[in-house]
């Protein structure tokens, strides 16, 4: 599977199990460590776990599986290391902290549009 595939269809288990504030960042030109990253918000650490596995889940029945894993123990921020793309599952909290979508601002994002389904795009009526 392509590195970006890969982004979009961890984006989507992300959003299937109520993330919010999904980013996929291409960051391939500004690092050598990786490609994607994929950034998600949970409600709280609970949450932050249950994202971080479901996403991992959901990718591994593909055949597909994380090379590494950080940040189960505490769920204030999980990383998903999965080579070419890398999950960062954060608390809001942690994710005002860090804010890697102004630390990473050169990367390119990938639009919503591109991986969100139809059904989330437009408002209920």
């Amino acid at each position: 599977m392509e590195s970006r595939e890969l982004a979009i269809r961890l984006a989507r288990a992300l959003d299937a199990k109520k993330a919010f504030n999904i980013h996929i960042l291409e960051v391939e030109d500004l690092t050598t460590v990786t490609e994607y990253f994929v950034i998600a918000t949970g409600n709280s650490t609970t949450h932050v776990g249950a994202l971080a596995d479901e996403a991992e889940f959901q990718l591994g029945r593909e055949g597909v599986q994380v090379l590494r894993t950080e940040g189960h123990d505490g769920k204030r921020w999980v990383l998903l290391d999965y080579g070419s793309v890398i999950v960062h599952v954060f608390t809001q909290e942690a994710h005002d902290y860090y804010d890697l979508e102004h630390l990473w601002a050169d990367a390119k994002p990938v639009p919503a549009s591109e991986w969100m389904p139809e059904e989330a795009e437009t408002p209920a009526e």
